[in-house]
């Protein structure tokens, strides 16, 4: 069974994660959706157990998505759970540049997970997690850049 993971801090989700979530499990049987957690950065504007509950929620019960949180490095988890695959989204030439570097010292730190990068889909290349937060922040409609579920939760937070 191929195994795959699929990390970032998804605060809050957006319909390109979902894209990547969806378009990933053509690449692998399992993926493993990771919410990375920084411990030594501030914290975001949804708990990482919040963040985890809105992805279950959006992905629905499709068994071969897992999603959980992680603080740590990737790469040890991945040795850990024998995952080899490394999913990373790329919206536009100014992801490049950081993912690209993250993933040479990824393979740095292991040759034994590979990082594939999927291209985000034409409707969702331009919107980031912090374009939507300051739109909602701001009171703008934010309903076509994010699952349902994440548009509720946003409303709620902010009410």
């Amino acid at each position: 069974m191929k195994r795959a993971v699929y990390a970032g801090s998804f605060d809050p989700l957006t319909n390109g994660h979902v894209d990547i979530i969806q378009r990933g499990l053509s690449i692998a049987d399992e993926l493993v959706v990771v919410v990375a957690v920084n411990s030594a950065k501030d914290a975001g504007f949804f708990s990482a157990d919040e963040r985890v509950a809105l992805i279950r929620q959006a992905v629905g019960e499709d068994k071969r998505i897992k999603v959980q949180k992680l603080d740590g490095l990737l790469t040890d988890f991945c040795l850990s759970e024998g995952i080899s695959l490394m999913l990373r989204g790329l919206r536009a030439v100014a992801d490049f540049e950081k993912e690209l570097q993250m993933a040479n010292m990824n393979r740095q730190l292991t040759a034994k997970v590979e990082t594939v990068f999927l291209m985000t889909d034409a409707p969702h290349f331009y919107v980031s997690s912090s374009l939507v937060r300051e739109i909602a922040q701001l009171g703008g409609p934010i309903g076509r850049f994010v699952p349902a579920c994440v548009a509720s939760a946003l409303a709620e937070r902010l009410a």
